[in-house]
Formats: C-alpha cells, structure tokens, sequence
C-alpha cells in the first residue's frame, strides 16, 4: 500500500463515530444533493471548477431563475459557496470532498 492511500484510510471517519449534529448537517446536505439538476450541477462543478448561474443553466438547458432556485438550496445546506467578481457570483463545491458523491452516485448506477 502506498503511503498515500495509507494516510487516506487512516482520515475515514466511521458514520458511528460522528456526533449527532454532524450527523444531522450530513443528512441535511446529502438530502439538498438528492435531484437530479442538483447532481448535474454538482457534476459541472467537479475539480475545483467555478461557474455562474447563467453558464450553469446553459449547460443544462433549463431555465435560469429554475437554477438560481437549486442553487439557492445547495448553498443554504452548506453544499456549494459562492463568490462575487463584479456582476457575476460564482459557485462552487463548499468541499472538494463533494466530488466523492458524484462518483460514488456513478459507480452505483454504472453497474445496472
């Protein structure tokens, strides 16, 4: 085993060992997270990338208040953060670790 991956595994927390509020803050993120537009946008916003509402709603060709909506909701659950430069605002994933989601949610549907 590398001593990469070792130091991985040593960092994984057991879902037993969490404390109930952070129990409850997982809950509450991973239920904003289960939509189907909120996983795409999860998706898009893989690998530290940082997008606006408008190049988000392009990429899934709905309309832009609907995406501001979702947004709205992944932010408020400590999913995604944002920030303004100019006229714009610019979201991205609140933890790098999100990304893990997407590729678990991947690899589950992948296999059927």
């Amino acid at each position: 085993m590398t001593e990469n991956k070792e130091k991985m595994e040593t960092k994984k927390i057991k879902v037993r060992e969490l404390e109930p509020e952070k129990l409850e803050k997982a809950a509450s993120m991973l239920k904003a997270i289960a939509h189907p537009l909120r996983i795409a946008i999860l998706g898009y916003l893989e690998d530290g990338k940082q997008l606006t509402v408008t190049e988000i709603h392009k990429l899934l060709n709905i309309e832009q208040s609907t995406t501001s909506h979702h947004l709205g909701i992944l932010k408020d659950k400590g999913v995604l953060s944002s920030k303004r430069d100019g006229k714009n605002t610019y979201y991205f994933l609140k933890h790098c670790s999100l990304s893990s989601i997407v590729d678990c949610i991947s690899n589950c549907t992948c296999s059927e």
